[in-house]
């Protein structure tokens, strides 16, 4: 009952996140998991896209009926990360657990200095948009460019999300905000519809490698579902740039506690 009950509490943490910033519960489950219910990397990334990929199908859902997910967008970036995933669980099931906390950590602190970043200036930004939203119904003006770079960004996510248990988002908000001019609100929404597709696919191939931790991954995503829709309504009452400052700093902490293990697993 106690892994149980931990397990809730670590996932609503998760759902959290997802709600408050539609990217980062992937990034933080695998620490969460490594430490709080001291499972290796290898187990803990199924457990985590479980969760991950449960909230943020709840979340896309949301998404759809508020008519703010651009689904072509994420099918697109979603099924490059479909296939993308497998091999990324396939090198994740060859390489040694406290390795694998060394490259998470590297991840999270790329993140953390993401988040941390000067908005870019708008004139400097309009150069790099390549993905530009209809006037009209916001919807994406498809160009071959445009194609590419979402394209782009699946291969990355998903390869990703297989190693290291990560839903993407953190790839995938990012190149949104840089390749389109799509609302922050429909770039969420269309990362969550994103995790959702690619976290699937992670889960059944880390399951076809070997069994899944069910009895923590089911209570973990419950936490994480739960929580996501509570956080939906606490996002608007708070200043999305502290919130964002503040897990850029959880992250960079988290960070250097993984990359302890690995250096520990260095000096042996």
């Amino acid at each position: 009952m106690e892994t149980l009950a931990l397990a809730m509490i670590l996932g609503a943490l998760i759902g959290l996140v997802m709600a408050l910033t539609g990217a980062g519960g992937g990034v933080l489950s695998i620490p969460l998991l490594v430490f709080g219910l001291h499972l290796p990397v290898q187990q803990a990334a199924p457990v985590g896209l479980v969760a991950v990929g449960l909230a943020a199908v709840l979340g896309a859902v949301l998404g759809l009926r508020q008519g703010i997910v651009r689904y072509r967008a994420a099918a697109l970036i979603g099924v490059v990360g479909m296939v993308m995933a497998p091999l990324g669980v396939a090198l994740a099931q060859r390489l040694p657990n406290r390795p694998l906390l060394g490259a998470f950590a590297v991840v999270l602190m790329y993140t953390a200095w993401r988040m941390l970043q000067r908005p870019t200036p708008a004139a400097t930004l309009a150069d790099s948009v390549l993905c530009h939203a209809s006037p009209v119904d916001q919807r994406l003006i498809w160009t071959r460019p445009c194609a590419r770079a979402l394209a782009g960004t699946g291969v990355i996510a998903g390869l990703l999300s297989g190693l290291l248990g990560v839903g993407g988002g953190f790839v995938i908000v990012p190149a949104l905000r840089r390749y389109s001019d799509l609302e922050i609100r429909s770039i969420q929404a269309t990362s969550l519809a994103v995790i959702a597709l690619v976290s699937t696919s992670g889960v059944v191939a880390a399951a076809l490698h070997g069994p899944v931790l069910w009895a923590v991954a089911l209570p973990f995503a419950a936490g994480a579902s739960t929580a996501l829709l509570a956080g939906r309504q606490l996002a608007n009452k708070l200043d999305a740039a502290r919130l964002q400052q503040a897990f850029a700093w959880f992250c960079l902490l988290v960070a250097v506690l993984m990359l302890a293990r690995a250096f520990a697993w260095i000096a042996n």
